[in-house]
């Protein structure tokens, strides 16, 4: 049976014919859900649930909650083309968006359960889509995609090592770290391939000229030190005193990564801003890089924070977004352009990134802090709003 085959032969709701469907849509609701408790939080009107401190729950919500949501949305549809295997689709897909939902309710409601049946319910997901892609990535062959299999499993220990540190120390220092470093490299996995990719299919149709350089020994160097330096920023706070030593590492990887943009031609692709939005995504994480080597080497916590936000909110953040609206509008039979109502979105959730970065050095910063939530939150549920009917009906051409 054929992909199209497989997803028409489904007679029950839309939502789920492909695995882009629900978890974008439930993913970019729960992102704006999410945010927006905890920026009432932070302003003093609204409440966080008891049984996690505050930091944790609202890294534990975003990371495994929020983000992997959209991941999962995005390697269903992606794997069976990479794989050329059928996806998942009916009751399974069914099945899996209600292990996400199970896990969001055991946060929600963790002050009435143990411990153990809160990161027990909140793995579940993560766990049953690792197991899902590595059984496809292996039984279909896909070497290729092993370094996928591997970020999945990492940000099950990154879990998994939450639960733990809240339990031990009521901190997420060391997991929180740890899953903001495997989406990056994620990023920059699946970025490095898609952006030129998108990039050279526009150039060549649209504005003839230079293309982004192929994939060569460059990247790979950009990609090995990024990763030891994600690695070591990670440990950092253990090992203050090597902080000198990851400072270069980090300042090394922010000038890699500023090449490799550069190196795709960015400059050519500003007139459809579906694909130019991929380049500013990416662009974050030279951003986020310069902005912790400069705290790794002053010893300032301040721009340690700021550079967490830049990766979270500019890199991790815009990139889901830019490849919930491209894979939305592909899969469902709309043109890919993005109209303006797509372009404010972009536009919001950059602005959100810029003015939580500049909140960490401004002594005043509630409003800016809550300003940078507002703008969050309006991005993705202006996503819920714009591209959920999409998600909701079936392919124009069905």
């Amino acid at each position: 049976m054929a992909t199209m085959d497989r997803m028409r032969s489904w007679t029950g709701p839309a939502l789920f014919s492909y695995g882009f469907r629900p978890f974008f849509f439930f993913g970019a609701l729960y992102a704006a859900l999410a945010i927006a408790i905890w920026t009432l939080w932070l302003d003093g009107v609204g409440a966080l649930p008891e049984a996690f401190p505050p930091l944790a729950w609202h890294a534990h919500e975003l990371l495994f909650g929020y983000a992997i949501a959209v991941v999962a949305g995005f390697l269903l549809t992606a794997v069976p083309n990479w794989t050329g295997r059928l996806p998942v689709v009916g009751w399974p897909l069914v099945g899996l968006l209600c292990l996400w939902l199970a896990g969001r309710l055991a946060m929600a409601f963790a002050v009435a359960l143990h411990p153990l049946a809160v990161a027990l319910l909140t793995l579940a997901f993560p766990l049953a889509l690792l197991g899902l892609i590595a059984l496809e990535v292996v039984a279909g062959r896909n070497r290729r995609n092993i370094k996928i299999v591997a970020v999945l499993a990492v940000l099950c220990l990154a879990q998994v090592g939450l639960h733990v540190e809240v339990w031990r120390t009521g901190a997420s220092t060391y997991s929180a770290r740890l899953a903001i470093a495997a989406y990056l490299m994620l990023v920059m996995i699946v970025g490095g391939r898609i952006i030129p990719s998108f990039t050279t299919n526009w150039i060549k149709r649209e504005n003839p000229g230079r293309t982004p350089a192929p994939f060569d020994g460059f990247d790979k160097v950009a990609m090995i030190f990024a990763g030891a330096a994600l690695a070591c920023w990670t440990a950092l706070p253990a090992f203050a005193a090597a902080s000198g030593v990851v400072g270069v590492l980090l300042g090394v990887s922010a000038v890699l990564h500023a090449v490799r943009v550069a190196r795709w031609a960015p400059d050519r692709v500003w007139a459809e801003m579906l694909v130019a939005v991929l380049h500013v995504a990416y662009a974050f994480i030279p951003l986020g890089f310069a902005t912790a080597a400069a705290g790794a080497l002053m010893r300032d916590a301040a721009f340690d924070i700021a550079a967490i936000h830049l990766w979270a909110i500019g890199a991790i953040g815009l990139m889901t977004l830019a490849v919930m609206t491209r894979a939305t509008r592909g899969h469902t039979g709309h043109a890919l352009v993005a109209p303006p109502s797509t372009s404010a979105l972009y536009a919001l959730l950059a602005f959100a990134a810029i003015i939580r970065f500049v909140a960490v050095f401004v002594s005043h910063n509630a409003i800016a802090l809550t300003a940078a939530g507002v703008t969050w939150t309006l991005a993705f549920a202006g996503f819920a709003m714009v591209y959920g009917p999409m998600c909701l009906t079936r392919r124009r051409s069905d």
